[in-house]
């Protein structure tokens, strides 16, 4: 075994931080990250498999297999499909599970889709009241009239840069979704089905299709789908847009379609076919033959898609919505450091005295190998910001990095060349490139101080008003987050002590101004609203942990207050538990468990703040209570969410955080 191996851990009997230690270490994979599932919803597989028939790509017998399996393993107790792992059915992604399951050559009197058309059936107003977004798709397969969905005009896309909502000012997965389905409403584009779309049409509604009246459904949405509804003025709004659009001049409209592919062809190669996500990457495809079936760029971007699937025996295949080599690898160095520190032969650690020390080395070269040093070409042509100095959520292939991954990498790197020996000089990250990604993250920073995540606040916030999801919110625009403020800043502080004369001015500029909009972001209770994590555990992790490395006192005001929530939530069993529906409400929920995620979360926030507090000790041995005797935790709630409404699981959050809690707290 090499040096720092698990062959190194001291004694016949390993501590629970150990045991944990160990169980991650044993996680990494051949190329040097770490990276677990990201679990939403069968939204996008359903998606795939509707784009391969359109395409005309079969799917073989294996794979479909695997289909369906994981279509039976998501299914809620009522027969249908939620939005997300611990949501209800939803008409929206029950409907295109549906579709897609009879897509594959299942009947429709089946166990899989019986249960889910009664269900669909017994709801109000029933698939006629999909939300927008499955009224679109069901119209692309003549399955829905396209008078009865809300304008989607690719003429948006050339209106004057300076409009103040035209869609550059929209957050790039908002912009991007909806420049494919805009080229897609524009040209009309109808998937033939065959006698199939016959069968669908008497199948998916309770009355005959053709007594359908769908203009009159445009806004109509279910009230089991429907979260963020659009107000009496976006209303007026979209039906004024709908009704311009079927007035536009043909030309107009045929100009405003050569620029909208122009587009989607400059993100299908610039992302290497893999498209920002799998979300608009599907969309893409269906332009792409929608306008050439033999366009060349057709089957290497029907391949791209391969890059978000999943499959193994226990769940099928699945895509998931983002992938996060960097993101997990970031974090589960973080672990093995902190348990590296916490050995008590060494009063500092070392590489020879590193548990793990190759893992970390391996970890040190796939984090720098998957930094952005190559500038992308004609950005404009794809209104995309600098991305040279950034590292992405993936392992960078599709070339969209983000500020807080940008951070927690760099953060990562730093702290392992930190470590006496353990990354050789010649492999540590060159200045020149530290300071591409100081600059990096800069070009994200707001007027107010805070950070966005891939490109910095374009739009004004009234623009949130014309969300047309439905079913999300907080969609539309760029903004400054707590989370990717507070990885920001611990990543400024770490920089700034490992190389001083870095963009001193910058930093020095951007670091109080960051700090001060952390501050003001501080609700009355000591939290802090959170937006990529579940909810105030998760935000007052990240912001203890900065402000703590930028150097403010344990004892400053904001701390003191945030450690105080959390002894109030702390549970009886000395864990910490929060529901999702916080997120939804912004209120606290407590969750019915004590979770071990939330649990670390809060640990290592109170070992910043109140490392003697008790409750650290009641903390921790309720994590030690729930691990497994191989070093693990058990599957717990959903831990992240995106878009507002949309929870994910992110399956490697249990492995890696609760091992640095343990060892932060055998630290102390």
């Amino acid at each position: 075994m090499p040096e720092g191996s698990l062959a190194d851990s001291p004694g016949p009997v390993l501590s629970p931080h150990d045991r944990a230690r160990d169980h991650l270490l044993a996680l990494q994979g051949e190329d040097g990250a770490w990276q677990g599932e990201v679990v939403w919803c069968t939204m996008i597989l359903s998606q795939y498999v509707i784009v391969r028939r359109a395409a005309g790509r079969s799917i073989d017998d294996r794979a479909r297999g695997d289909i369906l399996r994981h279509y039976a393993i998501a299914r809620t107790p009522d027969g249908g499909w939620g939005l997300h792992p611990e949501g209800p059915p939803q008409i929206f992604t029950t409907t295109l599970a549906y579709v897609a399951l009879r897509l594959l050559g299942v009947g429709p009197d089946e166990e899989l889709t019986a249960p889910a058309r009664a269900w669909l059936h017994r709801q109000p107003g029933g698939v006629p009241a999909i939300p927008t977004w499955g009224k679109f798709w069901l119209a692309l397969l003549d399955l829905y009239g396209f008078d009865g969905v809300s304008a989607l005009p690719p003429e948006l896309f050339v209106l004057p840069s300076w409009t103040p909502f035209h869609p550059r000012r929209w957050y790039c997965h908002t912009r991007y979704i909806y420049l494919g389905m805009s080229y897609l409403y524009g040209r009309k584009f109808k998937v033939d089905l065959g006698p199939l779309r016959d069968a669908l049409r008497a199948e998916l509604y309770s009355e005959p299709y053709d007594a359908i009246k769908f203009s009159s459904h445009r806004e109509h949405v279910s009230a089991v789908d429907l979260y963020a509804k659009p107000d009496r003025a976006v209303g007026i709004l979209r039906r004024e847009i709908t009704r311009l659009s079927a007035r536009s001049p043909r030309r107009f409209r045929a100009r405003a379609l050569r620029i909208c592919f122009e587009k989607i062809l400059y993100e299908q190669r610039v992302s290497r076919y893999q498209g920002l996500s799998p979300v608009n990457g599907l969309l893409n495809c269906l332009a792409i033959f929608a306008t050439d079936r033999a366009h060349p760029d057709l089957e290497p971007s029907l391949a791209g898609l391969e890059a978000w699937r999943w499959c193994d025996a226990a769940e099928g295949i699945r895509y998931a919505g983002a992938r996060s080599q960097v993101w997990d690898t970031a974090f589960a160095v973080r672990a093995v450091l902190a348990s590296a520190a916490s050995e008590p032969r060494v009063a500092s650690p070392s590489a020879r005295a590193t548990p793990g020390a190759e893992y970390l080395r391996r970890a040190h070269t796939y984090l720098s190998q998957a930094q952005m040093i190559e500038e992308l070409p004609d950005l404009d042509r794809g209104d995309r910001d600098p991305v040279r100095g950034g590292w992405c959520f993936s392992d960078g292939r599709h070339r969209w990095p983000v500020s807080d991954c940008t951070a927690e990498a760099l953060t990562a790197m730093l702290e392992m060349e930190k470590v006496p020996g353990l990354i050789p000089e010649p492999q540590r990250l060159p200045p020149r490139r530290v300071d591409q990604a100081v600059h990096f993250l800069l070009a994200r920073q707001n007027p107010d101080g805070g950070f966005s995540t891939y490109e910095p606040a374009r739009g004004a916030a009234w623009l949130d008003r014309l969300n047309p999801s439905e079913m999300f919110r907080d969609c539309m625009i760029e903004r400054s987050y707590v989370e990717c403020t507070a990885s920001v800043v611990e990543a400024l502080a770490t920089v700034r002590a490992a190389h001083p004369d870095l963009s001193r001015k910058a930093v020095a500029t951007a670091l109080p101004a960051a700090i001060a909009f952390l501050r003001r972001s501080q609700l009355t209770d000591g939290t802090f609203p959170a937006a990529w994590g579940i909810f105030f555990t998760y935000s007052i992790f990240h912001v203890t942990k900065a402000l703590r490395a930028a150097g403010v006192d344990a004892q400053d005001p904001a701390l003191v207050a945030a450690a105080n929530w959390l002894r109030k939530t702390q549970r009886a069993d000395g864990g910490w538990g929060e529901h999702f529906s916080t997120c939804l409400t912004g209120v606290y929920v407590a969750h019915p468990l004590a979770q071990a995620v939330m649990t670390s979360w809060a640990l290592l926030a109170l070992a910043e703040i109140d490392p003697s507090a008790g409750s650290l000790h009641a903390g921790r041995a309720l994590l030690q209570a729930l691990q497994t005797p191989e070093g693990s935790w058990p599957p717990e709630a959903v831990n992240g969410v995106f878009f507002g409404t949309a929870m994910l699981d992110y399956r490697l959050y249990k492995a890696y955080f609760p091992a640095w809690a343990l060892a932060r707290c055998a630290q102390l």
